[in-house]
Parts: C-alpha cells; sequence; structure tokens
C-alpha cells in the first residue's frame, strides 16, 4: 500500500508497479482527479479506481464514471465505506481476472 499526495506522484507510482486498486481526490493540490483518472486507465485498464469528493453534484459522478471510476464516494466518508467499497471492487477485479484466466484454458 502506498499513499501519495499529488497526481503527478500518483501516476509514477502506477507506471513503476502493479495496484489492483486505487482511490482518488477528486480535488488534488496539482490535479482533478477525475483527469488523472483517464491517465491511470491509460497506463493499466485494470486498476479498480474509487473517486471520493466534497462535491457530490450528479455531473461529478456522470464525469468520473465515464472516465472509468469504478465507484464514487462522497466526503465525510465513514472508513467502514471505503472498506466495503475497497472489498467489492477488489472482488469484482478478482471475478475479472479469473474469468480472463477461464477463458485462456
Amino acid at each position: 500500500m502506498d499513499a501519495v499526495e499529488t497526481g503527478q506522484e500518483a501516476l509514477e507510482k502506477t507506471q513503476e508497479n502493479y495496484y489492483a486498486l486505487v482511490l482518488v481526490d477528486r480535488k488534488l493540490p496539482d490535479a482533478d482527479g477525475v483527469e488523472l483518472l483517464n491517465k491511470i486507465e491509460d497506463t493499466d485498464p485494470k486498476i479498480r479506481k474509487i473517486i471520493f469528493t466534497g462535491f457530490p453534484p450528479i455531473d461529478n459522478i456522470q464525469e468520473a464514471i465515464s472516465l472509468g471510476a469504478h465507484a464514487y464516494l462522497t466526503k465525510p466518508i465513514d472508513p467502514q465505506e471505503i472498506l466495503e467499497t475497497g472489498k467489492k471492487q477488489l472482488e469484482e477485479r478478482s471475478r475479472e481476472f479469473k474469468d480472463k484466466y477461464m477463458t485462456l484454458k
């Protein structure tokens, strides 16, 4: 598990390491979290992406989903909600992996 403070650091980490899941804030010091999702998608489209924000308008949600977010949480976020959402996304990633593996046999 890694934590970074900027979009640039996040992008570098995803280019250097494998991650099954990333959590991205909508507002970063140097980037828009939704735009970062698009860049992460280009780096590894298999990464499950959760975005969170203090700004829940529906257009933000639709934009994030259209750019590859798999889940969208609004602040304040209950830690249990993060755990449950993360677990669900990792289970989905595992299912995708198994489905792909089974088709290669």
